[in-house]
């Protein structure tokens, strides 16, 4: 097999500018895995031609690259050049030398005659083989396994069909018992029916916010007029009513009564909390809040420290899908962060809350009264809701009334066993909550068959994959949380990607990718492939693959960890500034037949899932791209105004060397003497370590810790500097609040805010020079040494 190193020439030699990726760069590496065991005693007799390709320039470019693969993702994703491993056709110039010594003539009688009667004992010996051959082989003949990766890759997707989701989705919604633990349990035995070597069913008990046996009410105290959640008076609502109202509640919110005044802070923003200071005393009163453009945690911490001791949330229905209206839809948030609220220090005194806030999500209709907003329809536009200038506040009481359990949740988990790499894995996650799950379970079910069945017919994974089903997702991803805790050891130095299904299929217009810089030219090409066969006739979607934060339960992977993780999914929107963090409001979710009635949008998501995790397992080199990293990272600069020149260097040097890291990740696949396993074995750990360089230890809540998820907007930006740019403002208005006998207290806080910005800027730079650090490290590692020593 030969193997050479494919440059790009159409831009003529490779200068040192290259490196820098400003043009279309494009290296195909070769590589199969079976040769990346040590080269056995017949390979030091061969002579493999070798092409050297220097980084000066291209003496045999060899074949065009596929031109489909080198087209730009979208303006909008910086990618960097291919670095992928594939497998050359056999070198026709190829000449295996070799000696052979001549026999003696006089010997050569002698020979002919003795191997006469050898072949004639041969012929019977195989004579008698065959007969017994064909007296006790079976008719059906043992499976073969396929020859290469795309036999595999095609076997793979040819067994994953929509009637079989559709089948393995109508098994699981005929269940009796609709129970957490039943559902778990029947996702545990069909797991070990399908074939996975070892599948674990464990518990835990956890606090749980559950709404009261009465619904919360909003009451105006002018009118006296009651209203549930979605707007309803309390006694006009009837028997169907009372479900539905008692889903619509905010999880760990702080419980009681509150008399006070309507306050209107539309997204909750520091400008929009300036105005409203300006306007009235937000001591005790009740705001009134867009879901939308930040983290709802965020924007209630900022509440709280103005002194409102109320929340009213709500969607605008201008910011709703388009052909959705959630007029008089109440809707149920989480106020828990992750993780199991008892062992974050939530006692029963407490109540299980964790916020000061009684906080209610509310219909937008209900919304519009509270307001006094004027119609949001105008011929063909939408004016967002808001209440008008000059208007008299409502005063209203709100009154909340959630209980605290203590429950158990269930999570399943299996495992795929590797072969070389059996201590490397790839999760696979998805949630069994009975008013979330969806079809999550139906395609994990079907992804596990498909997998199984080709290890039958004799395939076995590189690497471990670990199939994940999670509990208690729904109110705050508390069963990957404390699993993800109980084994944060083991995922910090074993953990290679993450994959969700979080929700996989949540409307059918847009077909949607999320993945972390590491995975972004991995998750584009596999989008991309599959918008080749897209069967919605002339309505394709194009790519549409972003590093934004993901909800679910790959927040604590992506989040705490820093594994690579990736989600494709289809929704009713694409995700826009004042879209993006709709995903909090937790709706009652639409049957997946009566969402996608043939399954197609499932097996779709359901194939493109299988070739993802089919690459992570099976690449010998991991398909990650370490110059997508600091690519990101120079695209978040470029605010110059508020970077230092120090990391604007950085950032540059970055970019300089991980050009030169992914060029040099060919290395295993060309030079003989590094194809040892354990040097591969390296090279992965450096890249799947790449993104652990970005983890900073606090950021305002609801913010990922990991700077390489990102916040939506029109101008990409660390989180961190967005927020510190809002901290400044964000001083002035809470200084104001501050009484007479703290100003002291108020002068040392707003000289703490002032600095919120050089700290911030310090830990980015701080990030950036570790994954320097570590790129340098891999270098090291795949250096060239001379072949002759002196």
């Amino acid at each position: 097999m030969a193997y050479r190193k494919v440059c790009d020439a159409q831009g003529g030699p490779l200068v040192s500018e290259v490196l820098h990726c400003s043009g279309g760069l494009d290296l195909d590496w070769d590589l199969d895995k079976e040769e990346l065991q040590e080269p056995g005693p017949s390979m030091d007799r061969m002579q493999m031609q070798h092409v050297d390709c220097q980084r000066s320039g291209c003496s045999d470019p060899g074949p065009d690259p596929d031109p489909e693969l080198m087209e730009p993702i979208q303006p909008s994703v910086s990618v960097s050049p291919h670095g992928r491993f594939e497998r050359l056709q056999e070198d026709p110039n190829y000449i295996s030398h070799f000696t052979r010594t001549p026999g003696h003539k006089g010997q050569r009688r002698l020979h002919c005659f003795l191997l006469r009667y050898f072949l004639a004992a041969v012929a019977l010996f195989v004579l008698g083989l065959l007969i017994g051959w064909f007296t006790h082989t079976p008719s059906v003949k043992p499976p073969v396994p396929p020859s290469d990766s795309s036999d595999l890759l095609e076997e793979l997707l040819r067994g994953i069909t929509a009637d079989k989701i559709d089948a393995l989705q109508r098994s699981f919604s005929s269940l009796s018992d609709d129970s957490e633990e039943a559902r778990a349990r029947y996702l545990f035995r069909q797991w070990v029916g399908l074939g996975l070597t070892d599948v674990r069913l464990s518990n835990y008990t956890v606090l749980l916010s559950l709404p009261g046996s009465t619904p919360n009410t909003i009451t105006d105290r002018s009118s006296h007029q009651c209203f549930l959640p979605n707007g309803i008076p309390c006694d006009q609502r009837g028997p169907k009513d009372l479900p539905k109202q008692q889903f619509s509640y905010a999880a760990y919110s702080a419980e009681g009564s509150l008399q006070g005044e309507v306050v209107d802070v539309q997204y909750g923003s520091v400008d929009d909390l300036r105005r409203a200071k300006d306007s009235v005393n937000l001591t005790n009163q009740i705001a009134v809040v867009k879901l939308g453009q930040a983290p709802l945690l965020y924007k209630l911490s900022l509440l709280s420290e103005l002194g409102f001791g109320g929340v009213l949330i709500y969607i605008d229905p201008c910011d709703a899908p388009p052909g959705r209206h959630n007029w008089n839809q109440a809707f149920r948030v989480t106020l828990n962060p992750g993780g199991n609220p008892a062992i974050a220090g939530v006692s029963r005194e407490a109540g299980g809350s964790l916020t000061s806030l009684l906080v209610q999500p509310v219909s937008a209709i209900l919304a519009k009264t509270l307001l006094s907003s004027p119609s949001t329809v105008q011929g063909d536009s939408c004016i967002p809701l808001a209440m008008p200038p000059n208007t008299e506040r409502k005063k209203i009481t709100l009154t909340v009334g959630n209980q605290q359990s203590y429950k158990r949740i269930y999570n399943v988990v299996g495992y795929l066993k590797g072969r070389r790499n059996p201590d490397r894995y790839v999760l696979v996650g998805s949630r069994h909550d009975s008013d979330l799950g969806g079809g999550a379970s139906a395609i994990m079910n079907q992804l596990i068959a498909a997998l199984t069945e080709q290890t039958k017919r004799g395939w076995v994974p590189d690497r471990t994959t670990v199939f994940c089903s999670w509990g208690g997702s729904a109110l705050g991803n508390i069963g990957s949380y404390e699993w993800g805790k109980d084994n944060s050891v083991v995922l910090q130095s074993s953990a290679v990607a993450y994959v969700s299904l979080n929700s996989p299929v949540r409307g059918t217009e847009t077909l949607r990718a999320t993945a972390s810089p590491t995975l972004l030219q991995l998750t584009s090409d596999i989008q991309r492939r599959q918008l080749l066969s897209c069967i919605r006739g002339g309505n394709c979607p194009g790519p549409n693959v972003s590093s934004l934060q993901l909800p679910g339960d790959v927040s604590f992977f992506a989040n705490q960890l820093a594994v690579p993780t990736m989600e494709f999914a289809f929704e009713q929107t694409k995700a826009e500034e004042t879209t993006s963090f709709l995903s909090e409001a937790q709706f009652s979710v639409e049957s997946p037949g009566t969402l996608d009635p043939l399954f197609k949008f499932h097996e779709t998501i359901a194939k493109m899932t299988a070739e993802a995790i089919l690459r992570l397992v099976n690449d010998p080199v991991l398909p990650f791209y370490p110059l997508d990293i600091a690519l990101d990272v120079q695209n978040k600069l470029k605010d110059k105004s508020v970077v230092l020149s120090s990391l604007l260097s950085s950032a540059s040097s970055l970019r300089d060397h991980t050009a030169f890291f992914q060029s040099e990740t060919m290395r295993p696949a060309n030079d003989p003497k590094e194809r040892d396993p354990s040097h591969v074995r390296m090279l992965n750990d450096v890249l799947r370590d790449l993104e652990k360089s970005f983890i900073i230890p606090e950021t305002p809540p609801g913010v990922y810790r990991n700077l390489l998820y990102s916040l939506p907007g029109k101008t990409p930006q660390f989180s961190i500097l967005r927020f510190s740019q809002e901290a400044i403002l964000h001083c002035n208005v809470t200084s104001k609040v501050e009484h007479e006998g703290v100003k002291h207290n108020s002068a040392n806080k707003e000289v703490l805010c002032h600095s919120t910005m050089n700290q911030s800027l310090s830990l980015i730079l701080r990030a950036i020079r570790s994954a320097e650090r570590l790129v340098c490290f891999g270098l090291d590692l795949f250096e060239n040494y001379p072949s002759d020593t002196i």
